[in-house]
């Protein structure tokens, strides 16, 4: 392959698949971009570009990393980050994280489909689990072609709704960061500072793509395609979470105990809106659910095996169960918070391996 060959189509697959592995359940629903930048007001802006300096660095090491390397095991990246015994570690924390993470998908969809359609959480959590493994089942050439796809069209959209309810009530969004900095309202957030919030959303981020950009890394043409797919990427949805927090802010007091906040800012602004809304919050958590299902399924049995079909249906069905017990608000401060420090950490092995410091460790992988 070609050092500097670059097709474009691959670049905006990758960006798309960066993009819309991301916007999941808690993207999607809104819940996320409150408790980790609305909750902050206009410090927002200082976790998002905390979040973007992250994503570039992280997103083009991960991906030029599996480019590299081509990992039998695309979870071995944390071995070669972090050496056999750290890295050990966090193969292990990483898949049970993600499919934690997995289990926040079924509960968001179980959540949209109760609070727009008045329908059991039951339908929506089934339809999501049978969706991801029948997708799932295909593999992951698959996966990259269709999560690729919708995502660019999710982060269009979502932007949409955000720049509508801006413009709708530009003043609100004075008004939001007011009643924030306030403290008049109980608001539901992730750390205790924007500096916190900012580190606890890039380290669960990273733990969701280290393995799976690996993997991507494979597809590429070369280092500068990948590098420019995952930047691009970067840049896409740092901006639609910065544009769907202007629009939360402008109308915090309607949302902010809601599990669903964009649902309600898509019903202020059109009701019939809400609707198509709540048809793109499902297709979000699904570009989210279907890799992430992807990435625990693959650690442990090989693609395409009557293995790798029994161990995703199992895993989805004790899932679909353990998120049908859990309010979908908690699910996300806990989940999201707590596994954030722990996926930060391994930023400093990556800044250390690209100084070459753990250049000897690596090799024990």
């Amino acid at each position: 392959m070609s050092g500097n060959k670059v097709s474009w189509l691959n670049v905006v697959k990758f960006a798309g698949a960066f993009i819309a592995f991301l916007i999941g359940a808690g993207f999607a629903t809104g819940q996320e971009v409150f408790q980790y930048f609305a909750a902050y007001g206009y410090e927002g802006f200082l976790v998002g570009l905390f979040v973007l300096i992250c994503f570039v660095y992280v997103g083009g090491d991960f991906i030029v990393a599996g480019f590299n390397e081509h990992f039998q095991n695309t979870n071995d990246i944390y071995r070669y980050y972090c050496g056999k015994y750290i890295g050990g570690f966090y193969d292990y924390f990483s898949i049970a994280f993600i499919y934690m993470s997995y289990i926040v998908m079924l509960g968001g969809a179980g959540a949209t489909v109760n609070q727009y359609y008045h329908l059991s959480p039951v339908v929506g959590a089934i339809l999501m689990m049978v969706l991801s493994v029948g997708t799932v089942v295909f593999g992951l050439g698959k996966i990259v072609d269709v999560i690729g796809s919708i995502g660019p069209l999710i982060v269009i959209i979502a932007i949409g709704v955000g720049l509508a309810a801006i413009v709708t009530n530009p003043g609100g969004i004075a008004e939001g960061a007011r009643l924030i900095a306030s403290g008049e309202l109980d608001i539901t957030r992730v750390g205790s500072n924007w500096v916190m919030s900012g580190t606890s959303y890039v380290g669960f981020c990273m733990l969701w793509l280290a393995a799976f950009l690996a993997a991507m890394g494979t597809k590429a043409n070369s280092k500068k395609e990948a590098v420019i797919g995952t930047t691009l990427g970067a840049l896409g949805f740092v901006l639609g979470a910065i544009i769907l927090m202007l629009g939360l802010l402008s109308s915090l007091q309607d949302l902010y105990t809601s599990d669903i906040p964009s649902l309600i800012i898509a019903e202020k602004i059109w009701p019939p809106l809400a609707t198509v809304f709540s048809v793109i919050i499902i297709a979000g958590i699904y570009t989210t659910a279907v890799p992430l299902l992807w990435s625990v399924s693959a650690r442990f049995a090989q693609e395409k095996t009557t293995k790798f079909y029994g161990l995703t249906a199992g895993l989805a069905v004790v899932a679909c169960f353990v998120a049908l017990e859990l309010p979908f608000r908690k699910i996300v401060n806990v989940i999201y918070g707590v596994n954030g420090y722990v996926g930060i950490l391994l930023i400093f092995f990556m800044l250390a391996k690209t100084c070459g410091i753990t250049k000897k460790l690596a090799k024990q992988k």
